[in-house]
């Protein structure tokens, strides 16, 4: 019998319900339980992918093409299995789908109302992700805030999914906020206390509570929250502050986690196998030789807009037995400077990180020519591919104007274009290139000896390419074509006498994990670090 474990969230958004859903996913599925995970966002976009990376982070992208929320990547890093479309419910999809049988006479003589239609619809999605996964435990973490309206009919929704299920199939986990005074010395119960009473208030009661803390709980604030909640003491537990997010699993694990869990699901009650996990953060932990690495983007003020490549570095990191140092660089700060050296004469390795539109292009554009002509060791990633090509344009080609036709549509030289299919296209969501693609590469460049195989499947999400016209004279003038598609998309390039200058129209970032790092990141860490 399916079990689910429904993991909500209180007091404030950002609380750390991804990594304890995360987490508990990588506990079960280390007792050898067949594991899913089910991200509901209450937001009426139909998916992320239209969304400014400073509304809600970065768009995860998946094998089959999904743009979802960025908690897809902490499930997909934590249980080391990929996500698809069905992972991810938001609001948008669940009314359309409820409007779209409206319209079909699905409901015919019937009032559509939210209860049963949409609260029916939420609970069907659910349930069929956990079948099509084939999974034992479905973990479904409910974003968002209790006490948020527009959560409302989902929080109604796995209350009634407890209602339908079996005794033990069901169990409801909250994370919630304590906060601590540093005036005082004190941990505050208080909103932790109201946001599950909100909970109580709409019919549910949470089995487990973990409490998110700058401090570990004592036994004396369990109790006062166990007085307060009608959760027992020993079903509380404290995630507080770790180095690493990757860290969270263990403590929870130490404190016993599993074994509640398991009792309340009626299961089979093992130790998890997390030997591995532990090993990979030591290795995180033990770096040997510090380098410090440039990320430039327009979003980093925002450090969640690029999540999964600040951790696909710390994944090749560990893996490398180093310690990285990230720098952040706003790309609009490096725009209007004739010499970068003041901001980069620290720095061993430059990412330039994916984006869209024209802000910060060409602060960008200079920090890829200050990594070309210093032998600085580059790795561009989606956009800064193509931007990579327009310097090379300019400052190689010597062709002046030389630009994406995204940034200036009357350039003379269009070295970055619109893909054929985009041509067409007109709306914009979920309508880029996206999810898997083959990448065919050519043996004896930098590429292949990094992924040791000429053929390749890494995720993409991008609507311009590098214009056809201008390859052979590009080639012509030393820059390497090292990857192509299947239809001839230039995929990947690099620079032949360059100490390491890649760049991939892809997101391998998406692919990186733990225990499975990036190949790309691999070699572009091991030329900053000089290995």
């Amino acid at each position: 019998m399916r079990k689910y474990v429904i993991v909500t969230g209180g007091v404030l958004s950002s609380v750390g319900k991804g990594t304890a859903a995360a987490s508990l996913g990588l506990l079960l599925k280390s007792m050898g339980y067949r594991v899913t995970v089910v991200k509901v966002d209450p937001y009426i976009n139909v998916d992320a992918g239209t969304m400014n990376p400073y509304m809600h982070g970065e768009v995860f992208v998946t094998d089959d093409g999904a743009e979802t929320d960025l908690d897809l990547g902490h499930y997909e890093r934590f249980l080391d299995i990929n996500m698809n479309k069905y992972n991810n419910v938001t609001a948008g999809k669940v009314y359309f789908n409820v409007i779209k049988k409206e319209r079909e006479g699905k409901y015919l003589g019937q009032t559509v109302q939210i209860i049963p239609h949409v609260t029916d619809e939420i609970k069907s999605m659910i349930r069929k992700a956990g079948e099509l996964d084939n999974a034992d435990i479905v973990i479904v973490e409910i974003g968002g805030t209790v006490g948020d309206i527009e959560s409302l009919p989902f929080l109604e929704a796995v209350r009634q999914l407890h209602l339908e299920e079996e005794e033990h199939n069901v169990v409801f986990v909250h994370v919630a906020l304590v906060e601590y005074l540093n005036v005082t010395g004190e941990l505050k119960t208080k909103p932790l206390q109201h946001s599950v009473q909100e909970l109580r208030r709409i019919g549910i009661q949470p089995d487990i509570i973990i409490a998110r803390s700058i401090v570990k709980l004592d036994e004396d604030t369990k109790k006062k929250i166990a007085l307060f909640t009608n959760v027992r003491a020993d079903y509380i537990f404290s995630s507080y502050d770790v180095p690493t997010s990757y860290e969270v699993p263990i403590i929870l694990n130490e404190q016993g986690i599993t074994h509640k869990l398991t009792q309340k699901l009626d299961l089979k009650d093992t130790i998890p196998d997390i030997s591995n996990w532990k090993s990979f953060i030591e290795s995180l932990k033990d770096g040997s030789k510090e380098v410090n690495v440039a990320l430039v983007g327009k979003y980093t003020k925002l450090k969640d807009s690029y999540l999964s490549i600040k951790e696909a570095v710390l994944h090749a990191a560990a893996f490398l037995g180093l310690k990285v140092n990230i720098v952040w660089i706003e790309s609009t700060d490096l725009e209007n400077i004739v010499n970068l050296n003041d901001k980069f004469k620290k720095i061993d390795g430059i990412i330039v990180l994916p984006g869209f539109g024209a802000r910060g292009v060409e602060g960008k554009i200079n920090a890829i020519h200050y990594a070309r002509v210093n032998n600085v060791p580059y790795l561009g990633i989606c956009y800064g591919l193509q931007l990579a090509v327009v310097e090379f344009a300019r400052n190689v080609l010597n062709l002046k104007n030389a630009n994406t036709t995204e940034v200036d549509p009357s350039t003379p030289y269009p070295v970055i274009t619109l893909l054929d299919d985009q041509k067409r296209v007109t709306q914009f969501g979920g309508t880029m290139r996206l999810g898997s693609q083959k990448v065919i590469l050519k043996e004896g460049t930098t590429v292949y000896s990094l992924y040791g195989k000429t053929e390749i499947f890494e995720r993409h999400r991008h609507r311009y390419e590098v214009n056809p016209e201008y390859v052979d004279k590009l080639q012509s003038a030393g820059l390497t074509i090292s990857g192509v598609s299947e239809n001839g998309l230039v995929e990947v390039i690099e620079l032949k006498d360059h100490k390491f200058f890649v760049a991939t129209q892809a997101h391998p970032e998406f692919k990186s994990r733990p225990l499975n790092p990036a190949p790309l990141f691999v070699g572009f860490l091991r030329a900053a670090a000089n290995i």
